[in-house]
């Protein structure tokens, strides 16, 4: 059995995982609602507004962690057949924080002070934000993963 971040940054698919994988941020962000949607897309407004690109630019940067991170939660998922959103789904949470667990450390240490205060700002509802998004990581490694 393939391991998730073999199948996810495959050369022959990579460029497709990253143009999914922004769209899917783009849809999350555009779904967010209230005052915490509102200050989500500020944020990420700020964050396209310093570089054109940087959004591909950090995904692109990401997904090979975020595969490997992630790749525990896929194999037992595949072990147990059925769906992968599901299985995901019902592991939110663990989901969640293998993927924050990157993200915090990134922040951390990056020198771009305004991304690290946007992140900072959004990180006390990042958990429950990146929870809503499991379902939406679980489609596109589902998708991405069928037939290997």
């Amino acid at each position: 059995m393939a391991d998730l971040k073999s199948i996810l940054t495959d050369p022959s698919r990579r460029q497709q995982v990253l143009r999914d994988a922004e769209r899917l941020l783009d849809d999350e962000v555009a779904a967010k609602s209230g005052l915490s949607g509102l200050a989500i897309k500020g944020a990420f407004k700020v964050v396209k507004g310093m570089k054109p690109g940087i959004i591909p630019d950090v995904v692109d940067g990401l997904l090979d962690d975020f595969a490997q991170r992630l790749d525990p939660i896929y194999q037992a998922s595949v072990t147990k057949g059925g769906s992968i959103v599901d299985y995901f789904s019902t592991r939110k949470g663990e989901v969640a924080d293998a993927l924050l667990g990157i993200t915090d450390d990134r922040a951390q240490r990056t020198r771009h002070a305004t991304l690290r205060s946007a992140y900072q700002q959004l990180r006390p509802q990042g958990k429950k934000n990146v929870e809503d998004a499991v379902p939406g990581v679980a489609r596109l490694i589902e998708k991405h993963s069928r037939g290997v």
